[in-house]
């Protein structure tokens, strides 16, 4: 159990840290916010849990092909703030990714690119 807690705040605290940079500058948090840092950190749990090296190397790969259609929520937003307010530039932002990562599982799957 302590090691979940152990996880559990390590992880949030990364998170909270961000939002605290970023209210003090937008690059500082952008920039560290775009390192693959929750990444690193499931990398780490995988491997001190499992030592599986093929295990990694998948998640880094669905990391990889994920990551693409991720960047439509980050050129969305932004433009669509001024447009039409927090909210619905926030659900539009996120419909528009998660329909991104829909077809791009298609896409993969037609390539014969399985995750």
């Amino acid at each position: 159990m302590t090691y979940y807690l152990v996880k559990l705040f390590l992880s949030a605290g990364l998170i909270v840290a961000i939002s605290e940079i970023s209210k003090r500058s937008g690059y500082l948090g952008g920039l560290i916010a775009s390192l693959p840092l929750v990444s690193l950190l499931a990398i780490g749990w995988m491997w001190f849990e499992t030592h599986d090296a093929a295990k990694i190397a998948d998640f880094s790969r669905s990391v990889f092909w994920f990551v693409l259609p991720s960047l439509l929520f980050f050129v969305l937003l932004p433009w669509l703030l001024p447009k039409a307010g927090f909210y619905l530039a926030l659900t539009i932002a996120c419909l528009a990714t998660a329909a991104g990562y829909a077809v791009m599982a298609l896409a993969l799957a037609r390539a014969g690119i399985h995750l």
